[in-house]
Order: structure tokens, then C-alpha cells, then sequence
């Protein structure tokens, strides 16, 4: 195992809403997917036949918005291993170390929280999330008209 030095998953994942946003690393930007996710049918299965689940699991990622990411960097081969090692790793008695490679492959390919941080990837909010936000969100009301006025002259007994 190496030692010292940084490491791809040291620290802290990126923050989207930090308050600092002036360092080097920030440069690239973040990218907003569009929660609907990627329209169309999957890609062609590059592997070996599908076994088992492998073609239901392989067509829902495709349908998730990072898989325009996928496209766009032609993981392929990478998400069918994910598929392949996830269909693995449903069966009874699979063993962690199978269970670890997939959750190392869900941080890969942003379909865990901290993948999605980790590749600079955010969600559009959805129209079910807007209408929610504004439904959730009370009439700001000025510090003016907070304020009362109460009878008297102000003088104590």
C-alpha cells in the first residue's frame, strides 16, 4: 500500500454550496445533470452475454442522469463491470470484498453522494422539487412590519 501524499478520495469531498469558492480546484465548475436523467434505450451491452439481471440493472443506470456522463466519457465497459459485480453482489452469501468493489465503482461512476461531490456533479431541481420549495417557503415579511406599536406613553408604573 503506498504511503504519504494525496490520495484520489483524501479530505473532504467538494461542497458545491461553500462559502469559499475562490480556490484553484473550483476552476472547472460544477455540472448540473437533469434529474429526469438520460433519455432513450441503453447502449448496446459491451461485455459478454448478460447472465441473470444484468440486462434490467444495465437498462435502469442508463436511465439516471449520470449516465450522460458516461456517454460523454465513454465508460462503457466500466459500467457493465459495475452491473456485472452488482448483480454479483445481490446474490445470498456474496462475499464484502465483491460488496466493497461495488461501492467503489457506485463512487467511480457518481451514483453514490459522495461520487457525485467527488466528480463535481449536481442535480437540476425537478418540478416536483420547485413546486415544494415554493410551497414550503413562508412570505418574507420586512423587519418594519414586525415591529408593534404598543399603546401608552411608554412610561412605566
Amino acid at each position: 500500500m503506498p504511503r504519504g501524499g494525496a490520495r484520489v478520495v483524501s479530505g473532504p469531498p467538494p461542497d458545491p454550496n461553500a462559502l469559499r469558492r475562490d480556490r484553484p480546484a473550483d476552476k472547472s465548475g460544477w455540472t448540473t445533470l437533469p434529474c429526469e436523467g438520460r433519455p432513450g434505450d441503453p447502449p448496446e451491452w459491451p461485455l459478454l452475454e448478460p447472465e441473470g439481471r444484468e440486462w434490467e440493472l444495465w437498462a435502469d443506470l442508463w436511465a439516471k442522469p449520470q449516465a450522460l456522463m458516461w456517454e460523454r466519457m465513454g465508460q462503457l465497459y466500466e459500467v457493465a463491470m459495475c452491473v456485472r459485480m452488482l448483480a454479483r453482489a445481490e446474490q445470498p452469501r456474496s462475499s464484502i470484498e465483491l460488496q466493497k468493489v461495488v461501492r467503489q465503482y457506485f463512487d467511480s461512476l457518481g451514483l453514490s453522494t459522495q461520487g457525485m461531490l467527488r466528480n463535481r456533479w449536481k442535480l437540476t431541481d425537478g418540478p416536483q422539487a420547485a413546486a415544494v420549495k415554493a410551497e414550503k417557503a413562508p412570505a418574507r415579511r420586512s423587519a418594519r412590519s414586525r415591529l408593534t406599536v404598543i399603546p401608552g406613553d411608554g412610561a412605566s408604573d
